[in-house]
Formats: structure tokens, sequence, C-alpha cells
């Protein structure tokens, strides 16, 4: 992953003391559509004094975002980064990217070589940041991982997701050539705004990419990457 600068005002800090847990807790809440168990202050304030990652995103001396990570097993080297966030107002300007380097950084230093996460299969841009931004490895597809959730993002849907391993200090894992992608799967452009306007489409959209997926998988393909018009790009391992 390419370095990336940290615009002018912009500032990562430590969630060190309780009135940042709950400002870190409230803006997560914001992004997610209101629901304030998403990362409940107490287990955000355990996280981050046991050691984890537990950060904010400030813009001068706003909380515009925070991340949460947390280490697997030892053996493994490895942390599983569990949320990120960035309020509406100070979103599409690259400070996720911002956000990533901060935590690759993070975990370098502390002799982790792998971050994994889950993203909504269904959300394109997540899809095109981790896969072709990033250079992250698609790894598991999960069928309703979490079960069903209570906020504004998720409240109605099934949470199917896909996990990805970022290998730190390795090259972006590349899009694949054309000859080499067996399938693709399409999903649709902007999922959010198709949730809102027609719920039922958005349920055959999940149940569609599922079934596609789960089926490829089964025949002995991996996700290989992500193109943004064909959709997921499925190769022989």
């Amino acid at each position: 992953m390419a370095e990336t600068a940290t615009p002018p005002g912009i500032d990562i800090r430590p969630l060190n003391t309780v009135d940042e847990v709950h400002r870190a807790s409230a803006v997560l809440a914001e992004v997610w559509g209101g629901d304030r168990g998403g990362m409940p202050p107490n287990l955000l304030r355990a996280l981050a004094h046991s050691g984890n990652y537990a950060v904010g995103l400030y813009d001068g001396e706003s909380m515009v975002g925070a991340s949460v990570a947390f280490f697997a097993a030892p053996a493994a080297r490895s942390m599983h980064s569990h949320i990120t966030g960035v309020l509406p107002s100070h979103q599409s300007q690259g400070l996720g990217r911002v956000l990533k380097q901060h935590q690759r950084e993070w975990a370098l230093a502390r002799d982790v070589g792998h971050i994994t996460w889950t993203f909504d299969p269904l959300v394109a841009r997540n899809a095109h940041f981790n896969l072709r931004v990033l250079g992250t490895r698609a790894t598991e597809y999960l069928v309703n991982h979490y079960g069903p959730m209570d906020d504004g993002v998720n409240r109605g849907d099934e949470t199917d997701r896909i996990m990805v391993s970022w290998a730190l200090a390795a090259p972006p894992a590349p899009t694949p050539d054309d000859d080499a992608v067996v399938a693709s799967v399409a999903v649709p452009h902007d999922i959010e705004a198709l949730r809102r306007e027609s719920p039922t489409d958005a349920a055959a959209w999940r149940a569609r990419v599922r079934d596609q997926i789960v089926a490829h998988l089964a025949e002995g393909l991996v996700i290989g990457g992500f193109d943004d018009e064909r959709g997921y790009l499925l190769v022989r391992p």
C-alpha cells in the first residue's frame, strides 16, 4: 500500500480517556444509523485499556471517525479490525485510507503480520477499496455472519460478509488478468440507495450474490479480485 499523506488538520489519536471513548462510541453510532449498541463505551474502554487498537480520527479538536481492532491468536500474529467509521460530513475524502495506513503502521510496530476484517459483499465501494485499493485477499464468504442487527445500515437485512486478510508487509494482491477469470458475480452499483428505494430488490440481490458466490466456492474457485463493472472475479487457486 502506498504511503497516504494525512490531510492538514487531520490527526489520529489513541482513545485514552473515558470522555474520548464515549465520543468515539457516539461517532460510530451516528455512522451506523443511530445504533448505540454497535460499540458500547464500556466494551470500547476495555479494548483500549487492554492494549488493543482503538483510535479517534480528529479534524482539529472534533472527532469525526474512529477505528477499533483487537488481537487474534498470538501464534497467528494477526489482528482483527472490528469497526472503522467516518462521519458522513467527512466521507469520500480519503480518510478511510488514512485510518487503514495508521492501523497498518501500528500493527507492524507490534509484530503483527496480518489484519483481517469483514465487509458486506453488496457494498461495491467497500469491495473496490478492500480488494483493489488495499489489495487484500478474500478468504471466506460468511452467510448471515452476525445474525440480525438493529442499526440503520443493516436493519431488515441478513448480514452476509466477506472476510479479507491484509498481508501488511507483502505487495498488494493484484486484480487477476482476464484470462485467469473463470466467472464473475455482479453487485449493484449503490446498494444503500436500493435498500431505501426498493427493499425487495435489495433482498433479491442479497440472495442472488450469495447463491452465486457460494456455488462458485463449492466448485473450488476463489474470489481473486473485484472489477467495478463485472463485480467479483472468481479464479482457480
